[in-house]
């Protein structure tokens, strides 16, 4: 589920012998290079902190992982806590205290030591709960699949009304989730605006990316949306099944009137003058059905009776 989409780092620790300006300029220097939403929160607080950031060298994006560079000489490392071999026991306390009150957490190392840990943390959007709710309503199954931590993850799905989360979910994992609902029989709608969520989004059925997302992800989408409300995603989809149903009552006017005011024509029994003016009434009908989606309204959208049809996947992370 994307959320604000503007992060802030709410905590920040540092191994003694460390500064707090160190930490975040190393930190700063290695994340100012990523797209990433939790990169961009990174680096706003060591723009504002700490020293003018250093260029990194050999900067590569380690996808769902974190991020590493050469800052000064010294090969740095920003990425989960689950990745160190070895991450000093007060560091490892603080980042689960943080995980707990629902922040994503990321270490800082460099040198091959860990030196510090920073917690990230943004709020649900407002629209999210009731856009989670409509996806019900059209009778999806919402589901939280994000790379954050478990418990990050399920303070996201309790405050948006999601009762399925799958967590610390990697960029190819994602993309195994849609494969598998897919092979379920599931039809798979994904919404995402991450570089991580790329993978995912090109594999559903439907990928749709919201227009303040990363370019990776709006390419790999199908859809994009360029309104900044979460209340989009199932106007969208209520818009599209009104659109197949006005195809589908044009389609069988039509056919109506091929197979049944033709021939009867054809054959004497309707006045070929009948048989004209049908035609013409039949173009103005399907006109006149098709212009009617101009005034289609989310708030008048109703329920489809509930079956086995597809799964919401709203994203974050």
């Amino acid at each position: 589920m994307t959320v604000t989409g503007v992060l802030a780092v709410t905590g920040v620790l540092a191994v003694p012998g460390v500064s707090r300006g160190d930490l975040l300029r190393f930190a700063g220097s290695v994340e100012q290079a990523s797209e990433h939403a939790v990169a961009a929160a990174v680096t706003a607080l060591a723009t504002a902190e700490a020293a003018p950031l250093a260029a990194a060298d050999g900067f590569r994006v380690l996808p769902g992982l974190g991020a590493r560079g050469t800052v000064g000489g010294h090969e740095v490392i920003i990425r989960r806590a689950t990745l160190f071999a070895a991450v000093p026991p007060a560091v490892a306390a603080w980042c689960r205290e943080q995980e707990h009150a629902g922040c994503t957490t990321v270490l800082v190392s460099w040198d091959a030591e860990v030196r510090g840990a920073l917690a990230v943390r943004d709020t649900v959007k407002p629209s999210a709960p009731a856009a989670v709710a409509r996806l019900r309503d059209l009778d999806l199954r919402p589901v939280l699949l994000t790379g954050d931590n478990a418990p990050t993850a399920r303070a996201v799905a309790a405050a948006t009304g999601i009762g399925e989360v799958l967590s610390e979910a990697l960029p190819a994992a994602k993309a195994q989730v849609i494969a598998d609902l897919q092979a379920g029989g599931r039809s798979v709608a994904m919404v995402g605006d991450g570089v991580n969520d790329a993978p995912a989004l090109a594999a559903a059925q439907l990928g749709l990316a919201l227009g303040s997302g990363t370019d990776v992800a709006i390419v790999a989408a199908d859809m994009i949306l360029l309104r900044d409300d979460l209340g989009a995603v199932p106007d969208a989809i209520a818009l599209a099944r009104a659109t197949c149903k006005t195809i589908r009552r044009n389609l069988a006017w039509a056919f109506c009137y091929n197979i049944l005011a033709i021939p009867l024509a054809a054959l004497g029994f309707l006045n070929p003058l009948v048989a004209a003016a049908t035609m013409t009434l039949s173009s103005v009908f399907v006109v006149w059905n098709s212009l009617r989606l101009r005034h289609f309204a989310r708030r008048r959208t109703r329920p489809r009776p509930r079956g086995r049809r597809g799964a919401g996947h709203p994203e974050r992370g």
